[in-house]
């Protein structure tokens, strides 16, 4: 069984490496995200770094991640 789980929590995952990608004037609330060995990705909340990590294949973060790019999320923003 895989040791690196989704809903695991991120203390777990280590405390070095995590990086804030997506950052804004919310007072510090963040996205973080930690690129795995094996290539997943996980993220966390920045004020809860020991609570639950969402687990992401690699390629459903790079689908993510060029769909926000071309505009495909923008309906989130109206």
């Amino acid at each position: 069984m895989d040791p690196i789980y989704n809903g695991m929590p991120a203390g777990e995952l280590g405390r070095e490496g995590w990086r804030k990608p997506w950052s804004g004037g919310n007072g510090g609330s963040c996205v973080e995200a930690l690129r795995l060995q094996d290539g997943r990705v996980a993220l966390r909340q920045s004020q809860d770094p020991d609570g639950p990590a969402l687990i992401y294949p690699h390629d459903e973060i790079e689908n993510f991640i060029r769909g926000a790019k071309a505009g495909e999320a923008d309906f989130l923003l109206a």
